[in-house]
């Protein structure tokens, strides 16, 4: 058992933080902005709350953090108050936030110069991969701090990878965006196509779904598109976010992304439908506006 802090108690970060407790069976005290939210967490799994960031890190083996973007994450972390003014000699910092891989790099620094370790280990999977505790998590940083953290990051996980030294998570959660991206526009534009011309779509899926078309948003997603719902994940306005980032890496990069840059674009149009929380299969939604 390990003492540990969770920061950041989104749609993500609330059952995360549970996992720990309850499959880790760690010490937990957990630090939300809305702190209604931190208590209710700690009432629920028998953790602790924190009024402050840097109250929940004091003392701590691991801190965790999932917020929602590289200003959020600097300021729970290097900000008034934040994690990074207590944590202790030795600890590791584990940023579960999808951000930028030079916020990345800065934190790591940060981190450094303190005695502690970090590592950027964004996740993939959705909100229900976290409720059920079977995250993809991707990590960036050290090998032998890796180690240290793996086990007890398994306990909100069923995949964790070693992807590279720190800003590799984040590079290889931009890969996931870029090609869930593109997934997303061609299972919409195939149900549209497929209900135009008359066919029962349950049953097409049924069938493609078993082949080269298949994937995890066909799986998971094509029954409440098919019946227009798009309550079910990931909010256009957090994709929007990530493709923003995933955007301004390949400009530096020299990546070519023709299909992603015009995903985004449709994603764009779907939030001035009013659509900003719906989760990304909406773009289904567009195409039948």
């Amino acid at each position: 058992m390990a003492k540990v802090a969770f920061i950041g108690l989104g749609v993500m970060g609330y059952p995360m933080a549970g996992h720990l407790k309850t499959k880790g069976g760690h010490d937990v005290t957990v630090y939300n902005r809305t702190s209604a939210k931190a208590e209710k967490w700690a009432a629920e799994f028998g953790g602790a709350s924190a009024a402050t960031p840097r109250e929940a890190a004091a003392d701590c083996d691991f801190v965790f953090c999932c917020v929602g973007n590289d200003d959020d994450l600097r300021s729970v972390t290097t900000g008034t108050d934040g994690a990074f003014s207590d944590m202790k000699s030795g600890a590791i910092f584990v940023d579960n936030t999808t951000a930028s891989a030079e916020v990345a790099r800065e934190l790591r620094d940060a981190a450094d110069a303190k005695g502690f370790g970090f590592l950027d280990a964004p996740v993939s999977g959705g909100q229900a991969g976290a409720e059920n505790g079977v995250l993809t998590v991707m990590v960036g940083g050290d090998e032998a701090i890796f180690e240290r953290a793996e086990p007890v990051i398994k306990s909100y996980a069923r995949m964790v990878g070693l992807m590279g030294p720190t800003g590799a998570g984040q590079l290889t959660k931009m890969v996931n965006q870029i090609c869930i991206a593109g997934l997303v526009q061609g299972l919409s534009e195939g149900i549209q196509f497929g209900q135009n011309a008359g066919l029962d779509m349950e049953a097409v899926i049924g069938v493609i779904s078993k082949g080269a078309a298949g994937s995890w948003q066909m799986e998971n997603r094509h029954k409440t598109m098919i019946a227009g719902e798009y309550e079910h994940g990931f909010a256009v306005d957090w994709m929007r976010k990530d493709l923003d980032i995933v955007l301004a890496e390949a400009r530096e990069n020299g990546s070519n992304l023709p299909v992603t840059a015009l995903v985004d674009q449709f994603y764009a149009q779907v939030q001035a439908m009013g659509g900003n929380r719906w989760d990304t299969s909406a773009l289904l939604a567009r195409l039948k506006n």
